[in-house]
């Protein structure tokens, strides 16, 4: 007799099991070798690998003085009316002006945009946003800005042959650590307003001539050279030999600026850095160290004021 079956035991003979019809099998087989981190998209060393590969875009318009010497992007974008004029006028080279939209068009951008027409360079009217992203957040660009190959340098002996040809007194004024732009831009300035012919740079520990130096001259750079010296003190040396006599200006001078006796004389003035002065070996080479005289409450004057103050009184003497 049949013992009687389990509570909810399945009934009748056991049938074949379900298969998945091989829609397992990739399952079953696996996803084979973890990938390398550098090639999983989502992972960090992925996104590290990706930059590595990408070129560095350079920083348009930018100049960067470092202890190393000055060094220049492909391109430089100048801004301000004056400073885009005057270098138009001068014919620098140039691939690029942009004015702003809804711009007044004053004598000013109206030259600007002949001369740029009479010399075959593209003119482009682009949003003030444009603009202000071109030079760097220049907001005082005027609604106007010039693209330019980098500056380029005369060599410091081919600086003092020009003097000579164009005066018996020739003045050029050497920066010894200038890195303020805007220093450099306001000496450039004075320099053309007093009759100096040129400006000398140390390559190292020296800003160049950037757009701000350029608008700060007021369009002074597209008349006066600027030299750059790869060791300032042996230009000196050899301006002494051809003649020219050395004067620095610094805050501990022996001679004050009214009392020097050597304004008759071929000169390079050496004006030292904003915080430091004059280095000790450039002070060495000097004729003379002078100072301005200035009120006891005031401590020093910055390099740009200093340097027109002192070509101004060369001039006067002369």
């Amino acid at each position: 007799m049949a013992k009687p079956g389990r509570p909810g035991a399945a009934k009748g003979k056991k049938g074949p099991t379900k298969g998945t019809g091989g829609h397992g099998r990739k399952a079953l087989e696996g996803k084979g070798p973890t990938p390398k981190a550098e090639d999983r998209p989502y992972h960090k060393a992925y996104k590290a690998k990706q930059r590595s590969q990408q070129a560095p875009k350079p920083k348009k318009g930018k100049f960067v003085a470092t202890s190393k010497g000055v060094g220049k992007s492909a391109s430089e974008v100048l801004s301000g009316r004056n400073a885009v004029v005057e270098a138009l006028r001068a014919r620098i080279p140039a691939t690029a002006l942009m004015i702003a939209q809804r711009i007044e068009l004053d004598d000013r951008v109206r030259e600007a945009i002949a001369l740029a027409n009479n010399r075959g360079i593209p003119v482009s009217e682009v949003t003030r946003a444009e603009i202000d992203r071109l030079t760097g957040g220049d907001f005082v660009h005027q609604g106007i800005a010039l693209q330019v190959p980098p500056y380029k340098y005369t060599d410091p002996n081919e600086l003092l042959d020009r003097a000579l040809s164009l005066s018996t007194l020739p003045l050029i004024v050497a920066l010894d650590g200038i890195t303020d732009p805007r220093n450099l831009g306001a000496i450039i300035r004075s320099a053309a307003a007093f009759g100096a012919q040129g400006i000398l740079l140390p390559q190292r520990r020296s800003v160049g001539v950037t757009a701000s130096a350029w608008k700060t001259s007021a369009g002074a750079a597209a008349r006066v050279p600027v030299a750059l010296a790869a060791n300032l003190n042996q230009v000196i040396t050899e301006y002494k030999r051809r003649g020219v006599f050395v004067i620095g200006l610094d805050a501990d001078g022996d001679v004050q600026l009214p009392e020097f006796a050597l304004a008759d004389k071929p000169l390079l003035v050496v004006v030292g850095s904003e915080g430091k002065g004059l280095s000790r070996l450039v002070s060495e080479r000097c004729d003379q160290v002078v100072s301005i005289p200035i009120s006891a409450s005031t401590e020093s004057l910055n390099a740009g004021i200093a340097a027109s103050v002192a070509l101004y009184q060369i001039a006067s003497m002369r």
